[in-house]
């Protein structure tokens, strides 16, 4: 994504400083400080226990670090909870939506949340750009996963945030639904000129929608780069190659230092 450049003082979508967290002698994230500028999609990558989860769940205010700071445009997120919360929103493929409301009672339930203006029309909107239509009375819980994840990311785009935390998002879908949903997303943080933070274990995929990428392992970032020049500068053919390499040996990338 070829980003203009910022003419004014915008601060970045989310600027973290280091973040960490801690239970008792484990610590699950050691520091951290990553950036995710407008107009720029930013995967987090590693294995699993990498501290992506737990990374993402203190972005959300629902775990509370042990130390550092989140800021969401500016906005310090534990001083100013509710007003930076606001100009986020969430899609990840473990937090379906409640089976037993429809398409669009779950919309409109997480709309009427956001406070989002106008409301009914910025449903019809998205049900009508993630192909949700023929599903809007239907109760979440009996779609398949591949609709409940486009009704997941409809959700997400609601309050239409500056600041999009997606965690796999395209994990349930199959190739043709994956391309077009990564185009949409691509489309969506090119025209609101927001910033996304995208995880992904697809390194395909990852290569194709971001425009930088972050290693993690062990609760540490370890590398930072355009992932399509990333491999190379470390002696690796392709992406994937280079996630199989740290998430096997950390330690030469200088986890644990």
């Amino acid at each position: 994504m070829n980003r203009p450049a910022e003419t004014d003082a915008r601060p970045p979508a989310l600027a973290v400083h280091a973040l960490r967290k801690q239970y008792g002698d484990l610590v699950a994230v050691a520091g951290i400080g990553l950036e995710v500028r407008h107009d720029e999609i930013v995967g987090l990558l590693g294995p699993n226990g990498a501290g992506k989860t737990t990374t993402i769940n203190m972005l959300l205010g629902i775990l509370e670090p042990s130390d550092g700071r989140i800021q969401i445009e500016g906005i310090d997120l534990l001083a100013r909870r509710r007003e930076a919360l606001s100009l986020t929103n969430f899609a990840a493929i473990y937090a379906p939506m409640p089976g037993n409301m429809t398409v669009y009672e779950n919309l409109k339930i997480f709309g009427m949340l956001y406070g989002v203006r106008g409301l009914g029309a910025r449903i019809e909107t998205l049900l009508d750009e993630f192909d949700l239509m023929p599903y809007r009375n239907r109760k979440c819980g009996v779609l398949s996963s591949g609709e409940q994840t486009r009704v997941a990311l409809a959700k997400a785009m609601l309050n239409e945030p500056p600041l999009l935390l997606l965690d796999e998002p395209t994990a349930s879908l199959d190739p043709a639904s994956a391309h077009d949903i990564r185009a949409r997303l691509r489309a969506y943080a090119g025209r609101r000129h927001c910033g996304v933070l995208w995880t992904s274990h697809n390194m395909s995929e990852v290569a194709e929608v971001c425009d930088r990428v972050l290693f993690l392992s062990r609760g540490r970032i370890l590398l930072e780069g355009d992932p399509r020049a990333l491999p190379r500068a470390h002696g690796r053919e392709t992406l994937e190659d280079l996630f199989i390499h740290i998430a096997r040996e950390p330690l030469a990338y200088g986890a644990g230092s």
